[in-house]
């Protein structure tokens, strides 16, 4: 029993993974990890957020470099 609700679980988790991945607002992943009850999704998506505001630095980054070598 424990072993099926385990499965249920990590299906949940990967499910839930894969729709982090098409969210590129910090915003709504904040009301999702609001939202969230369990530790293991809060876990997944504040490591989606880190990784979005990464991604927002590094354009960011970027673009300024690109505009201090004109």
């Amino acid at each position: 029993r424990s072993q099926r609700l385990e499965e249920e679980q990590q299906t949940a988790l990967a499910a839930l993974s894969r729709q982090l991945e098409d969210i590129t607002d910090v915003e709504e992943l904040t009301k999702l990890l609001r939202a969230a009850g369990e530790y293991e999704e809060r876990k997944l998506i504040r490591a989606a957020i880190r990784k979005l505001r990464a991604e927002e630095i590094e354009a960011a980054t970027l673009a300024g470099n690109a505009q201090s070598s004109r």
